[in-house]
């Protein structure tokens, strides 16, 4: 973008009200200010940030709630699931196997929840769909603002359903595949909203 100086003549804005305006797109993830002789406002050219902070900051405000969030979760993985089945590359396949691994290795339950929400967007990149994808991060980045809400749960079950899921994918076989992270998601979701119901019953009132 232009220097501040131009850029402040050419709105015909004072140099403070373009400094509040530039700070609001950087924190929509719309530019990038960098310092040193070659800094400035650049824009950033396919990011997501944007729709990821949006969706984050709806969440804040309650325009999203934790059933609609975890609900959400469950429709698009099946619609991610069933194009990863047909597009797929050996490397997707091979990222997606890498991640089991890493959080088969995991040592908390911070560091497998992060392991297993990356695993959504791995897959959904493996659609070759951008939307799919920015989506799907949105998605991830709220759920890691819920997660951190509720607490640890037992998600103990997730591995060995991602192990069973990679076979799937692998013989290609998207009802199979689909069927078996729609079982995991569901039983994720009981648990997720039985943790919310308790925290909600439980957190003190203000007066």
């Amino acid at each position: 973008m232009p220097a501040e100086r131009d850029l402040s003549v050419q709105l015909r804005v004072s140099r403070n009200t373009l400094r509040e305006a530039l700070r609001a797109l950087e924190h929509a993830g719309l530019v990038e200010m960098r310092k040193g002789a070659t800094g400035g406002a650049y824009v950033r050219t396919g990011s997501s940030g944007a729709i990821v902070n949006g969706m984050r900051d709806l969440y804040h405000l309650g325009a999203i709630t934790p059933e609609q969030l975890t609900e959400a979760r469950v429709w698009l993985a099946d619609i991610v699931v069933r194009i990863a089945c047909e597009r797929a590359t050996e490397d997707d396949l091979a990222a997606l196997d890498a991640n089991v691994k890493a959080s088969a290795n995991a040592v908390d339950f911070d560091e497998r929840a992060s392991h297993n929400r990356t695993f959504h967007v791995l897959l959904a990149r493996a659609t070759r769909n951008p939307i799919m994808v920015i989506t799907m991060e949105g998605i991830m980045e709220v759920f890691a603002q819920f997660i951190a809400q509720i607490g640890p749960s037992d998600n103990s079950f997730i591995l060995p359903s991602r192990r069973r899921f990679m076979k799937h994918l692998r013989a290609r076989d998207a009802a199979a595949a689909a069927a078996e992270m729609t079982n995991a998601l569901v039983r994720l979701q009981t648990g997720y909203m039985n943790q919310w119901s308790l925290r909600s019953t439980t957190a003190p009132r203000s007066v």
